[in-house]
């Protein structure tokens, strides 16, 4: 019964802590008297938490506002000194790393450039090792002030139980790119060059893209949207419920292996007629050259995306518009209008967002095709309640969405992380608070 006592207030003040932790985090500055009925926690309990936090360096000052006929209220946030994240994009043509501040105000970065498709995982897992190495250097970084590392990949994330050697077992199942029940997250812990106690996080890109947007671009604010991320490949995720709320989901979807043409083109996932084998850059390359586009065999998706839109979309006073590549990208915009129809009549999101480097390379020109056929394949009172836009993130927001994997994880804890594993006597569920800042001790 006393065990069962010690955990209740354990579980209540780390409670406490992730309840002032969110509400400052994606809502702050705030006051201490605002963070109140924010939280719904009493005055002294509100102020135990923000005692607690800003002595481990959580918790800092951020300017004083007057109060009406009262003493002036000094205002609260987030540290960013607090805590260090890493964000990690295993795209289709680079292995993108960022070191982020607690903010997510990214300190450092590396590309690693991958030959066209060049998934093989022992250069993807050496591609992570040094270019986390790199932005930890070139950062100056404490490790002691790194909260985690979290990397977006294609493919199907399989969670399984430890492994009887006692190290975790995150199982990557990517038939596009040739995994098949790669220990991914194993791989990397036996190589990567950080503190034992740092926790990892892996998950769909499609899914960290859709994070990020929800949390810090067009998603923000919307009870339910799906996000899109058109590359090389395609994928999607819905996301439902507001960021605070306790039943938010964000769940990946296959969504570029869904039909939208019978006995069509072959996928590289092997079935037919699959979305990605008409939207994806790579299908986009490759039908534009089987109708003659003047790529050499040797051209990447990036630049092959690049000549196809200016082909069809040439400078005013220029050439004419390149019939072929007008047609080419007309039903690729069909073929995305009716997938994203697919989404709008089974999930009802009030949002659709495209995203992705080919989706935001494409958009300017297809959106409004896209949108007008989405209308079209979708059922109509569902479709006039859902807006189609463009990512407000750009380029890195799938390498911001893998940095909020552990960030979530570290707010949802109260700004605790896990303890040492070589601790004597340490339960598996014991948390330590976060350091304070390197400065500071």
């Amino acid at each position: 019964m006393a065990e069962r006592s010690r955990r209740t207030v354990r579980d209540l003040r780390r409670g406490n802590r992730a309840r002032v932790l969110q509400r400052l985090y994606f809502d702050g500055p705030l006051s201490r008297q605002e963070l109140g009925p924010a939280t719904g926690l009493s005055s002294g309990s509100i102020s135990n938490v923000v005692t607690e936090l800003a002595s481990e360096g959580l918790l800092e000052e951020a300017g004083i506002v007057d109060s009406d006929g009262g003493r002036p209220r000094t205002l609260l946030r987030v540290a960013p000194g607090g805590g260090l994240f890493v964000g990690i994009d295993i795209g289709e043509t680079r292995v993108r790393v960022e070191l982020f501040d607690l903010a997510l105000t990214e300190l450092a970065r590396t590309d690693r450039l991958l030959a066209q498709h060049g998934y093989d995982v022992e250069r993807i897992v050496g591609h992570v090792r040094s270019g986390l190495a790199d932005v930890l250097r070139d950062s100056g970084a404490d490790l002691r002030m790194l909260l985690g590392i979290g990397i977006g990949v294609p493919g199907i994330i399989e969670r399984e139980a430890p492994t009887a050697a006692g190290g975790p077992c995150t199982i990557v199942h990517g038939p596009t790119i040739g995994w098949r029940a790669v220990p991914f997250e194993r791989l990397l812990r036996e190589v990567v060059d950080v503190p034992p106690e740092v926790p990892f996080f892996v998950d769909n890109g499609a899914r960290t893209l859709g994070q990020a947007e929800m949390w810090f671009g067009g998603g923000r604010g919307a009870g339910a949207a799906a996000v899109a991320l058109i590359g090389s490949g395609v994928g999607a995720s819905v996301n439902r419920g507001d960021i605070l709320d306790e039943d938010v989901s964000n769940a990946a979807l296959e969504w570029g292996h869904t039909t939208v043409q019978l006995r069509g083109r072959r996928c590289r996932c092997g079935s037919r007629g699959c979305l990605e084998a008409y939207a994806g850059a790579e299908a986009m390359r490759e039908r534009w050259q089987e109708a003659g586009g003047p790529l050499s065999p040797e051209t990447d998706d990036e630049t092959a995306l690049a000549a196809l839109l200016a082909a069809a979309y040439p400078p005013r006073g220029g050439a004419a518009p390149d019939p072929v590549a007008v047609s080419i990208l007309d039903e690729t915009a069909e073929c995305l209008g009716a997938a994203l129809a697919d989404l709008v009549n089974l999930f009802l999101p009030e949002r659709i967002l495209l995203g992705g480097w080919a989706g935001l390379l494409i958009g300017p020109h297809l959106l409004p095709e896209i949108r007008r056929y989405a209308r079209a394949y979708a059922l109509e009172h569902a479709a006039a309640r859902t807006t189609i836009d463009l990512g407000h993130l750009g380029p890195d927001a799938v390498t911001v969405g893998a940095a909020t994997l552990p960030l979530s994880d570290f707010l949802a804890r109260g700004g605790t992380r896990p303890a040492p594993p070589s601790l004597p006597g340490a339960a598996p569920d014991r948390a330590a608070p976060a350091r304070g800042r390197a400065t500071g001790g």
